[in-house]
């Protein structure tokens, strides 16, 4: 009896697999591509999935899904988009500054209002392009071309006192190129000689503008510096 019993599993066995033979024969070259086009199916949301979440780290919270989506699948099928790379880069910064201006517009305000104020101080001197210096100590060396190196110590701070960044605090002047800064900087020291200690008041425009840099200094902020020109290297 315990015979017949392996035996009838065993040719139950047998049948079973030429059941499932018989069935692959139809069935597998159709379950690969499934099984295929599932991985792929996974990858394209798990891609949405970042690209969302990334969009919405940026400060895109308002998008039109279905319009995001409509450009990927131009672009992934090679068929002609409505705005080109450079129309659309340009529409997304123009976006981008616009969002700012609304969510940091109190920055820009009170920049200017305090670059207004500050500027009817007679030991402040505005230069046309907005920025304003007050001389504090006054030098006689010479005066840096753009293109010069030069060693200086600074102090910089927001207009509300608070200190982002000072060579001063760290005990070490900082090298670099005239050239190689904030424009602010740059039109103050080939203005400045050496010897020169400036306090600069540095509209958004000629500092980190919308972008801000740091956390620290947010967009549409104005800077202030104390800058001393120790020597054109």
């Amino acid at each position: 009896m315990k015979n017949l019993f392996i035996i009838l599993l065993l040719v139950t066995g047998v049948m079973s697999c030429t059941t499932k033979n018989k069935l692959n024969q139809n069935t597998v070259i159709e379950a690969v591509p499934t099984m295929a086009n599932q991985k792929v199916d996974s990858v394209s949301y798990s891609l949405g999935v970042l690209i969302a979440q990334n969009l919405k780290q940026q400060g895109f919270k308002d998008l039109k899904g279905d319009d995001l989506a409509l450009a990927i699948n131009d672009v992934l099928a090679d068929k002609p988009t409505i705005f080109t790379p450079e129309e659309a880069n340009k529409c997304v910064q123009e976006y981008q500054q616009a969002e700012a201006a609304k969510a940091f517009g109190a920055n820009k305000a009170e920049g200017e209002a305090f670059l207004a104020t500050n500027g009817k101080r007679a030991e402040v001197t505005t230069l046309p392009s907005g920025l304003q210096y007050e001389v504090i100590n006054a030098g006689t060396g010479a005066s840096p071309a753009a293109t010069d190196k030069v060693t200086v110590h600074y102090h910089g701070m927001l207009i509300n006192g608070t200190v982002f960044d000072s060579s001063v605090n760290r005990g070490e002047p900082a090298t670099f190129p005239v050239n190689g800064v904030i424009q602010g900087w740059v039109e103050a020291l080939q203005l400045m000689k050496e010897g020169d200690k400036w306090k600069l008041f540095i509209p958004a425009d000629l500092a980190y503008g919308e972008r801000g840099a740091g956390k620290d200094i947010g967009p549409f902020s104005t800077l202030i510096f104390e800058v001393e020109l120790l020597k054109i290297n």
